[in-house]
């Protein structure tokens, strides 16, 4: 599906900063075949990344060494610098910015109350992906947090969004689905024992595929590694690996 605009409190981008950018144009290029042409000299070597000459998501260089290897969501904001007020008022941590890149749009990083760490981008020559929910492209954002209640109350008063929780009444939600305006836009789950100890509250991300096992060797093929699955869920297949640097995501073969 194309895009040429995403309402405010949409997330519309997705991007990583790689300790091994060459070796990460490699691996996803090979993976989801994206193009990966170079950047301008003032960006830094960031790189947008493209599939049929749209835009997809991002690499750049890690800028800080001893910070964890993430692939960072972005919510599309009208003004980044009003919404990450929004995040300080309910308890959040704006990380970096608000701050203008380039031409391309205003951005911030934030932590919400918990911990998980999620990207505000009001744009400017950059709306975000061009193309998402098709294989090789961005489908889903997910976010895996300690507190559901509290992350309900955040989340609401920065952006704006609704809770829809799924499962049988009577206990912890099977999952939570954000939505904004009645429209579904993103996920939320309770972190259980099977997920690892230190693992902290975070934000993932799913790309789409059109076969999980396969996508899943391949990601082996390429030097990756595969964590969990490929499994079957309510809304397909799906599988979490991590690239070659340690990055962590989410395939998923679509129902539909």
């Amino acid at each position: 599906m194309e895009f040429e605009r995403y309402d405010d409190g949409v997330p519309s981008w997705v991007d990583l900063g790689s300790p091994d950018l060459e070796a990460a144009k490699a691996f996803y290029g090979g993976l989801f075949g994206w193009d990966t042409p170079a950047g301008p000299p003032e960006a830094g070597g960031y790189t947008v990344c493209e599939l049929g000459g749209k835009t997809v998501a991002g690499l750049g260089p890690k800028m800080m060494p001893d910070a964890p290897t993430v692939w960072t969501t972005y919510v599309n904001v009208d003004d980044a610098d009003a919404t990450a007020g929004k995040v300080t008022a309910n308890g959040g941590t704006v990380l970096f910015g608000p701050t203008d890149v380039l031409e391309a749009g205003r951005m911030a990083i934030f932590a919400d109350p918990h911990g998980a760490v999620l990207g505000l981008w009001q744009p400017g020559n950059h709306l975000g992906a061009q193309l998402a929910n098709e294989p090789g492209t961005l489908c889903w954002n997910e976010l895996i947090t300690t507190d559901l209640e509290g992350s309900k109350a955040f989340y609401g008063a920065v952006f704006g969004w609704e809770a829809e929780d799924q499962g049988p009444p009577g206990g912890p939600p099977a999952y939570t689905e954000w939505k904004l305006g009645g429209r579904s836009i993103g996920g939320m789950m309770l972190k259980h024992g099977d997920m690892p100890a230190d693992m902290p509250p975070s934000w993932g991300v799913y790309f789409a595929v059109d076969d999980a096992d396969a996508a899943a060797a391949r990601v082996q093929q390429l030097g990756g590694a595969l964590l969990m699955g490929p499994t079957d869920i309510e809304p397909g297949r799906f599988a979490v690996v991590a690239d070659p640097q340690g990055a962590v995501f989410n395939l998923i073969r679509l129902k539909g």
